[in-house]
């Protein structure tokens, strides 16, 4: 097992390397170029760059999070060969600095939904939450309006004002197609990039949607156990896999995380691990790592890895704003920091046991 630490790159992410490479039992950073917008080429001059800089300060970078799909591919229109194609190029500069896994999503327009980025608990921490009514209750062009608001202008992915902006004509786009229209052009696209994956050999392991159900009438793919096996039978090939998110499934209580982990462990080379409070009325919030914060057993989740020989990277997940720290939504270095010393303690005690 290898924990790493998500880092949003030197124009985007307050925290400083120096600072990161200071979290005790951490193997490197999962970093990404958000500057580059989704269907275009990762320049080899950029992607070399990036490297650099994450090595010289002591770290590795072997995971990408994320290379964006473009909602061409998404929607299966004209000119998806073309950013396909660009895709692949991405994939060969990444391969050239030795990244081996991949993180990336499907999901139609938005890749997650809060009502609050930075809501304030009893104990003075603040974290992103989910009250079901605010998030029906919105379009997501209002939503993106809160979050810039909220935000203080940090650009949030899935979130970027430029893309706020095409929100509705790119609904209207959705409504065009089926939800088994939206799974072929996830097979299209997946039968596209494998045998360039195996060539490159880097792993592609794609995100759960966040949250599983469907918000705005726009499809769904990997949102239960049921459509993750139907995801992974387009290719038997290890490079097709999946990054298992806790987060993302476990807010549906029909999902047995453990049960998942333990079923596709052989598929999954990258993990989320976040825990989740769930109040009375089906809200929740994201707590802080420890079991006793949260409605999750993390001691299973992580007994579920350790037992199935899981070798890949784990990151701690969305992380409370904590010790009067401000910044990235979800993406604090000190409760992150501290999301790592438990994971790892707890790895080290099953490994002991």
């Amino acid at each position: 097992m290898k924990m790493i630490f998500r880092w949003f790159g030197e124009k985007f992410d307050p925290i400083p390397l120096q600072y990161i490479r200071q979290i005790p039992a951490l193997d490197g950073v999962v970093t990404t170029l958000m500057d580059i917008p989704a269907g275009e080429v990762w320049p080899l001059e950029a992607v070399q760059k990036m490297h650099r800089t994450v090595t010289d300060a002591g770290l590795r970078v072997e995971v990408i999070e994320s290379v964006n799909i473009h909602e061409d591919i998404k929607l299966g229109a004209p000119g998806r060969d073309e950013k396909i194609e660009n895709y692949i190029k991405t994939m060969k500069n990444l391969s050239a600095v030795g990244v081996k896994v991949i993180c990336y999503n499907f999901m139609p327009l938005i890749d997650w939904a809060r009502s609050h980025l930075f809501f304030e608990l009893p104990d003075g921490s603040r974290t992103m939450f989910f009250n079901r009514e605010t998030v029906l209750n919105s379009t997501p062009k209002s939503m993106g309006e809160r979050y810039a608001q909220q935000s203080g202008g940090i650009a949030l992915p899935g979130w970027e004002p430029e893309r706020v902006a095409y929100f509705d004509q790119t609904i209207k786009r959705y409504q065009e197609i089926s939800q088994e229209q939206y799974w072929e052009n996830a097979r299209y696209f997946i039968n596209a990039i494998i045998p360039w994956a195996q060539r490159y050999d880097i792993r592609m392991a794609i995100h759960p949607d966040d949250p599983p159900w469907p918000l705005f009438g726009l499809p769904r793919l990997i949102n239960n156990r049921e459509n993750i096996t139907r995801f992974l039978s387009f290719s038997q090939s290890p490079y097709h896999g999946l990054t298992l998110c806790t987060g993302s499934l476990g807010v549906d209580p029909q999902n047995d995380v453990p049960a998942i982990i333990r079923e596709f462990a052989g598929r999954i080379p990258f993990a989320h691990i976040r825990n989740l409070k769930f109040l009375e009325n089906g809200d929740f919030y994201e707590s802080a790592h420890p079991s006793q914060c949260g409605s999750f057993d993390m001691y299973e989740i992580v007994k579920a890895f350790h037992s199935s020989g899981f070798d890949g990277y784990i990151r701690p997940d969305h992380g409370r704003m904590i010790f009067g720290e401000s910044g990235r939504p979800g993406y604090g270095l000190y409760d992150r920091a501290m999301g790592i010393t438990y994971l790892t303690g707890l790895w080290e005690a099953l490994e002991k046991a």
